[in-house]
């Protein structure tokens, strides 16, 4: 249903500044709560950071749950019921690997050995490793010296954070389970996001994706059950948990979609920038990380990160009539 704003204008109301800005924001404290729901869980799971399995079956039941969530809200939004064609499934099983079942093992596992404000900064990167594979990988675009810049600069907010070039050099600065995974997360999401650009020209990305979850959902957690892993529901308060941590993937997506349908794609990518923010304060509030979050450094590396997502972002300036010509 598509809302307006008057019927004189006729403008659709996603598309009037205020409530775009107010549903971007409101999809990157989802996203942003992501990794506090997750260091949550373990311990209302009681989950211990050397428990692969166990985590691996996290991941699969939130999974699961939001490809259920995200197949019904897409249908209803098209009323009619989403499922990939006979033809499209190698698609979404190409996806499910890339997007659900390999990023996410990595991020699960990243999360139990490393701050919510880290991870949440860390995790930016996926932005900026997507243009580069856009760009030297897919061949989608091409390198502007703005992009370049924007790379840069949010890549020197990740080594900011990760304690400078001295600290990683000595070694003591990252772990291969902890930061380390976390950029093998980032790899699979710039690798799946240029998947979903080449596999949504004759598909429905909504139906591409909830159908993605819901098997890279079903796979993890068969794999965690198999090593042994177990999902123990001590109160409500997993249930209530695992429901939300569904709705943050479901709910996100789908509200996201609705805004890159009904604007151009610059102005919501750029919003984009919130998304690090969220994830810094709301690990502040929840995690009682204040101290890392509110450091010089966490500050400086928000700041630059959040610059390389506006900078790679940002449209392109138009030459003028003229500009450039002998």
């Amino acid at each position: 249903m598509e809302l307006k704003i008057s019927r004189r204008e006729g403008q659709v109301i996603w598309a009037w500044f205020p409530v775009t800005f107010a549903a971007a924001l409101f999809c990157c404290i989802l996203w942003g709560s992501a990794s506090p729901a997750i260091k949550i869980a373990y311990e209302l799971f009681r989950i211990g950071p050397s428990d692969t399995a166990s985590r691996i079956m996290l991941a699969g039941a939130r999974f699961t749950i939001a490809g259920i969530m995200t197949i019904l809200f897409g249908s209803v939004l098209s009323r009619k019921f989403l499922i990939p064609k006979r033809e499209s499934w190698k698609k979404v099983a190409a996806l499910s690997v890339c997007q659900t079942i390999c990023q996410y093992y990595f991020f699960f596992m990243a999360l139990a050995n490393t701050s919510g404000v880290r991870g949440s900064i860390i995790n930016a990167s996926g932005n900026f490793i997507a243009i580069l594979f856009a760009v030297y990988i897919f061949h989608f675009e091409k390198m502007t010296i703005k992009k370049l810049a924007g790379c840069l600069i949010g890549f020197a907010g990740i080594l900011l954070i990760l304690g400078g070039a001295k600290a990683l050099a000595e070694g003591g600065a990252v772990t291969l389970s902890g930061e380390g995974a976390m950029l093998a997360a980032d790899l699979f999401y710039a690798a799946s996001g240029c998947l979903i650009k080449i596999f949504s020209r004759d598909e429905n990305p909504v139906t591409l994706s909830g159908w993605q979850f819901f098997l890279g959902g079903i796979v993890l957690y068969a794999i965690g059950s198999f090593m042994g892993g177990s999902l123990v529901f001590y109160s409500g308060s997993c249930i209530l948990n695992l429901i939300y941590m569904g709705f943050i993937s479901a709910g996100a997506y789908t509200l996201w979609g609705v805004l890159l349908k009904y604007n151009p794609v610059s102005r919501i990518s750029i919003l984009g920038f919130m998304n690090p923010v969220m994830g810094v304060l709301l690990s502040a509030v929840f995690l009682g990380e204040g101290r890392e979050a509110f450091s010089v450094n966490g500050i400086l590396a928000l700041m630059l990160v959040s610059a390389g997502i506006i900078c790679v972002n940002a449209p392109e300036r138009k030459k003028a009539a003229g500009e450039g010509k002998n």
